[in-house]
């Protein structure tokens, strides 16, 4: 019988960062919700505080990926990951003993500038380098921790907090935080598989010294291509539009069709999220991931059209469904666009720019979504806003390809060709 061939060390490296970002998803960024609601109810903080010092958050993530995308071209990823969840467990050891508006945003900077340097940026760094041609697929897995932390992370820390309170929740958070990070991060992820004698993808050495040669762009040449702007920018939409979306759902439902009906679209956007994630890996082995993202954005943004209109349970969750599925693909789909356009070499830095380029959408859409319903006294006209921005990331990307502006445009034009060619005097 022939020899069963070897796991290549890469899968294992995946299931480690799955189990590494559920931690990190359902500890941290879930949990600001929790925190937020848990600040104003315990604490006495007013909403409007709260909601500005989980804002901060998202801007020292976004400052501390450009450090953690410096640092990881230059060290040990695993100490970056390590350091990053080590200090983000200790800022959450002492949230019960947060008493004062400086400490309250302290708080909220040092943790983001903890996630930002053991999140996204170096967990996605080692999966680019450990893959070429399965990439997005392990992506795909790599991430779905994303959606998990919400799923089985996330609810069990809302209930203890809700039962327990604050301080007495603090420690045992703190906990699961570190050890779902750190003793995996050390035992069994590993920088790259060259660290291993390996080649990417579990290829012999002969078939890694025949293959093409990727992509190697420095960071300066990065910031000089378009379509590293494009990317961001469309990101900006697009994520700002998707955040926002994610935390009024949950009361857009309540508002609409009553607790009960709130309760399963959080389900079902947990579900569909995680889904979503796997099939897209999947049909992104076949398609190019610029296509799938453009996809993607325009799913987002119908989806975002119909729950503005949407006051039945079955709409609600017609339209949660087809947001859930784009969720998850859209995240993975952003640092993907980039690691196969400008490689592996700067990537780290790359995404950490693009990142922070992006994350004013993140700070800021939630609360723009806010401010609109005070406005007009519901979420139709919220929820058409953040669909039209959806578009307008979709618009950014689609104008401008990997190698020019030109290439999405030459589509049009030769079907403008076309068309008079047909018709002629009719055009």
């Amino acid at each position: 019988m022939p020899s069963l061939r070897r796991v290549f060390y890469g899968w294992y490296v995946v299931a480690a960062v799955l189990v590494v970002t559920t931690a990190f998803a359902g500890f941290i960024f879930y949990n600001l919700s929790v925190l937020l609601a848990a600040f104003v109810a315990e604490k006495g903080f007013p909403v409007a505080l709260a909601s500005s010092a989980t804002a901060s958050f998202f801007v020292a993530a976004g400052l501390a990926g450009v450090l953690a995308g410096w640092l990881v071209d230059r060290i040990d990823v695993r100490l970056v990951i390590s350091g990053g969840a080590t200090i983000a467990a200790l800022a959450l050891a002492s949230v019960g003993v947060l008493e004062t508006t400086w400490q309250l945003f302290a708080f909220h900077l040092v943790f983001g500038f903890a996630h930002g340097t053991c999140g996204l940026v170096p967990v996605t760094t080692v999966i680019a380098r450990w893959f070429t041609v399965r990439r997005a697929l392990a992506f795909s897995i790599g991430s779905t921790g994303l959606s998990l932390g919400g799923v089985v992370v996330t609810p069990f820390v809302a209930l203890a907090v809700e039962r327990y309170g604050l301080a007495a929740t603090a420690p045992w958070m703190a906990i699961g935080l570190f050890l779902g990070i750190v003793p995996l991060t050390l035992l069994v992820i590993r920088p790259s598989p060259q660290a291993m004698g390996l080649a990417p993808d579990g290829m012999s050495r002969a078939e890694a010294a025949a293959a093409p040669p990727a992509p190697s762009t420095s960071l300066s040449d990065t910031l000089r291509d378009g379509y590293f702007h494009a990317v961001s920018i469309a990101y900006l939409f697009v994520l700002g539009s998707q955040v926002a979306a994610i935390a009024h759902l949950y009361r857009l439902a309540s508002l609409r069709d009553g607790a009960e009906t709130a309760a399963l679209v959080l389900a079902t956007m947990a579900a569909t999220s995680t889904t979503g994630r796997l099939i897209g890996g999947a049909i992104l082995m076949k398609v190019p991931a610029r296509a799938f993202a453009l996809a993607m954005m325009a799913m987002q943004a119908l989806a975002l059209a119909v729950l503005a209109w949407a006051h039945s349970r079955w709409a609600i969750l017609a339209g949660v469904t087809v947001f859930g599925l784009t969720m998850g693909n859209t995240l993975m789909l952003h640092p993907l666009l980039l690691v196969e356009r400008f490689g592996t070499r700067h990537y780290g830095r790359i995404y950490a720019v693009s990142q922070l380029l992006s994350v004013w959408g993140l700070a800021g859409g939630a609360a723009l979504v806010g401010l609109m319903f005070e406005a007009s006294g519901g979420y139709e006209v919220p929820f058409v806003a953040i669909a039209v921005a959806s578009l307008l990331g979709l618009a950014v990307l689609a104008a401008f390809g990997p190698h020019g502006p030109e290439i999405a445009v030459r589509p049009l034009a030769r079907a403008a060709v076309d068309v008079r060619k047909r018709w002629g005097r009719w055009v």
